[in-house]
């Protein structure tokens, strides 16, 4: 399994105000979609986050977003070398993802480009 690259996870109460400050600083346009009623927007290399509290609650447990080719792969890879898989793999608005939680404790979403079957 290749790691293509990983996001920041940003959770803000203003979403507006964090994707200005955010698209200045990583000199590009924020991706922007919704999931869960959660609004995400996607800058450089920060995902930022703004929703219900309960909501946010459960995306702070996870540390960061890891990007791979194929998340498929990544749940054999994973499971092989004994993560647990939480959550997925599943579609979402740009491909696919899981969550899956390491041996150390560590809670991590994997996320593909690849669009649902």
């Amino acid at each position: 399994m290749e790691i293509l690259g990983a996001s920041l996870r940003v959770c803000v109460d203003d979403l507006e105000t964090a994707v200005h400050f955010y698209e200045r600083l990583a000199g590009s346009r924020a991706l922007r979609f919704e999931r869960g009623g959660v609004q995400v927007a996607a800058v450089g290399c920060f995902l930022l986050m703004s929703g219900p509290a309960d909501e946010l609650e459960l995306l702070r447990k996870v540390a960061a977003t890891i990007a791979v080719e194929d998340v498929d792969e990544a749940h054999r890879v994973l499971t092989e070398l004994g993560a647990r898989v939480i959550a997925g793999p599943v579609p979402t608005p740009v491909g696919r993802n899981l969550i899956a939680a390491h041996p150390d404790g560590a809670v991590y979403e994997y996320v593909d480009r690849r669009p649902p079957v």
